[in-house]
C-alpha cells in the first residue's frame, strides 16, 4: 500500500490529536496564538519559517514521524 501524502494542515491537526492537545494547548507550547493554530488546521494560513521551526522542534521532541517533520520543515510559502 502506498504512502498517502498529507497536507500541512492535516499533519498539524493529526499531531495535535495524537498528543492529546487542544488547539489552545498546542499554541501555548509553540508560542503562537490559538487563532494561528486554528487557521493552520483549517487551511486558511500556513506556518511561516519561524513557526515551522518551532513546530518541527516540538514534533521531534515528542517522537513524531520523521516524514511529517520533513514536510513541515520543507513547506514553501
Amino acid at each position: 500500500m502506498g504512502v498517502v501524502k498529507m497536507e500541512t494542515n492535516e499533519i498539524i491537526k493529526a499531531v495535535r490529536q495524537q498528543l492529546g492537545l487542544t488547539q489552545e494547548q498546542l499554541a501555548k507550547e509553540i508560542h503562537v496564538a490559538f487563532s494561528t493554530v486554528n487557521r493552520w488546521e483549517n487551511g486558511r494560513a500556513t506556518p511561516n519559517s519561524m513557526a515551522r521551526a518551532l513546530l518541527s522542534a516540538y514534533m521531534r521532541k515528542h517522537g513524531i514521524c520523521d516524514e511529517w517533520i520533513k514536510i513541515i520543515e520543507n513547506e514553501r510559502l
